[in-house]
């Protein structure tokens, strides 16, 4: 299995992710949370398969105010922007298809 990069506790701030062009995918979760880990099997392949999206693993919890800006209760919760504006979000995916709906909300993959 790929080594999957810890989620990141220095994520950029909300005025930064508003900002970014493109196709951006915010991964809330932890990396002791049993529901992210299970997640990781089919969440790394779809956003693997999507080159032209950024992905961001951000670590969430109380406090953390990137998560709390997306108002994000569950993990994982994947929120999908594009130039900024929020147009999909999946919380606590159960499978690929489940990422891959949110996925194509983007519409298909820029080369």
């Amino acid at each position: 299995m790929t080594r999957v990069t810890p989620y990141s506790n220095e994520p950029p701030d909300r005025t930064g992710i508003d900002a970014m062009p493109g196709l951006v995918a915010l991964e809330f979760g932890t990396d002791w949370c049993g529901h992210c880990q299970g997640a990781q099997a089919f969440l790394q392949p779809a956003l693997a398969a999507r080159p032209d999206v950024r992905h961001f693993r951000v670590e969430d919890g109380p406090g953390r105010p990137l998560g709390r800006s997306f108002k994000v209760k569950l993990w994982p919760t994947l929120v999908l922007l594009r130039d900024g504006v929020e147009v999909a979000r999946v919380v606590r995916p159960a499978t690929r298809d489940d990422v891959d709906a949110a996925l194509d909300l983007l519409g298909p993959p820029v080369e």
